[in-house]
């Protein structure tokens, strides 16, 4: 028997078809057609099911496994130039059953506080070869948008906090949209609009004070530009806003900060967008390495930490602070707020006095987290949920303010090398080969940027960027006229 299932990006939703579903689903096919015919069949049935682009956009491997529950998996990973052969090759496994599997895309902070970056262009590129289609920046920088026309990578831009106050006047909101948000709609796909960032960490009340407006200024403006449903608007905070992280289950707010968090709240509630935290486990590491367990703070094996009033065991700390979160939202009456960490990383290297900050570490907190993000993990409290992740950072910036820690936070060096090794082995095109001509090189022909893999068990291709939705719904059709003709 043949089952297609596809999961969506909300993690929850999903769409199961059999057979018999899909031949009612369409008349191309006469009763008594073959498995392969049917595979087909469910396939473009799934296509007519659910139109929403963001879901073939988002499908990273489809997983495929015979009618044994205890036979070898098969993973299969798509590119676009390779879309079409997937299926062909999916059409060989016609006695098994077929499953359509989304895992959580790897997101990363592009910081750009540095004087020897490549340009946009030779970055959009490298992420290209890295797989990597989730990008939070900390502006709207045109330069950059521009040169991700096109390639379905998802951006989070952001409005500075010198910029937040300005953003309390509609008309104000207004017209950044119209600037920085609606000029590059739907090309390059933006998705969320963070408003300042760790507002609270500092005693600036007035900014404190004006960063609700705010929010509630653009995402009433995107109201007006009929893009509330596309582009969300949220904020990113400290964890320094916690005044109990320990145990999970206990996390709550400051007190002191409950008469502009508590309204925060509500608008996030209201409008269904995420509620984002930086968290760093470094920091409580580098404040007490004598109490505090490396291997729980990098993902290494360990006995864990259990929560004395969920009895819920926690194997990391990452995963203990966002549960805290989750706890402080949900003690001031809202279980319906999704938490994302917009930030999360480890330095490579540091003062004297930054204990821990050093290659092999980074490469093991990064490198575990990745594996994490890969498999959609969800958190002890909830596991239902996979965690959504921005690691912080692409390169190391050499003009950031501060201790040698916060200079480097690169997964790469400016010109393309990794800092340390964590799987990911990524291609920056020459200075001398233009912008433009590199990206069109790079989504027309993937395989020289990454070489597929092949294992005993697994066919592993990379998703690079899943086809525009015509292109997709034409690979259904072309599929199901070469099977007819055969």
């Amino acid at each position: 028997m043949i089952r297609v299932a596809l999961g969506f990006p909300d993690h929850r939703s999903h769409i199961s078809l059999s057979p018999q579903h899909a031949f009612k689903r369409s008349r191309a096919w006469r009763e008594g057609g073959g498995a392969q015919q049917r595979l087909v069949v469910a396939a473009a049935a799934a296509r007519r099911s659910w139109q929403s682009d963001r879901v073939f956009g988002s499908v990273q491997h489809i997983r495929i496994q015979g009618n044994n529950s205890k036979s070898t998996a098969r993973t299969v990973m798509a590119s676009p130039s390779s879309c079409f052969h997937v299926l062909l090759l999916l059409l060989l496994f016609s006695g098994q059953v077929i499953r359509v599997v989304l895992s959580m895309a790897v997101g990363i902070n592009y910081g750009q506080i540095a004087n020897d970056l490549p340009s946009p262009g030779r970055v959009a590129s490298l992420l290209h070869s890295l797989n990597i289609s989730r990008v939070k920046l900390y502006d709207a920088d045109q330069n950059v948008l521009s040169a991700f026309l096109n390639t379905d990578v998802e951006f989070v831009i952001g409005i500075g906090n010198e910029n937040v106050s300005a953003m309390t006047d509609p008309a104000a909101a207004l017209g950044w949209l119209e600037q920085h948000v609606l000029p590059y709609l739907p090309y390059t796909k933006i998705t969320c609009i963070a408003v300042g960032n760790e507002v609270f960490k500092g005693n600036d009340t007035t900014l404190m004070a004006d960063l609700l407006p705010a929010m509630e200024s653009v995402h009433q403006g995107l109201v007006s530009l009929s893009l509330e449903t596309k582009v969300n608007v949220t904020s990113a905070h400290s964890l320094d806003m916690l005044g109990n992280s320990y145990p999970p289950s206990a996390g709550s707010f400051r007190q002191d900060l409950a008469v502009f968090i508590q309204p925060i709240l509500n608008f996030h509630s209201v409008t269904k967008s995420p509620f984002l935290i930086n968290a760093y486990p470094y920091f409580a590491y580098k404040a007490n390495p004598n109490a505090v367990s490396l291997d729980y703070v990098l993902f290494e094996p360990n006995s864990g930490v259990v929560d004395p009033n969920t009895n819920l065991n926690y194997d990391n700390m990452l995963y203990a602070q966002i549960d805290a979160v989750y706890s402080a939202i949900r003690t001031w009456g809202h279980a319906d707020i999704e938490v994302r960490i917009s930030e999360t990383g480890w330095p490579s290297r540091g003062d004297s006095d930054e204990v821990g900050a050093t290659p092999e570490n980074a490469a093991r907190y990064n490198g575990n987290l990745l594996q994490r993000i890969r498999m959609s993990e969800g958190t002890p409290l909830k596991p239902t949920v996979p965690v959504d992740i921005y690691v912080f950072a692409l390169f190391n910036e050499d003009l950031k303010p501060g201790p040698t820690s916060e200079r480097n936070y690169g997964l790469f060096y400016p010109d393309g090398t990794p800092v340390y090794n964590v799987g990911l082995h990524g291609y920056l095109p020459p200075m001398s080969a233009s912008s433009s001509s590199s990206l069109r090189s790079a989504v027309s022909d993937p395989c020289p940027l990454i070489p597929c893999k092949i294992m005993t068990f697994d066919v592993s291709i990379p998703l690079l960027q899943m086809m525009m939705p015509g292109l997709r719904a034409f690979v259904f059709v072309v599929a199901a006229l070469t099977l007819a003709w055969k």
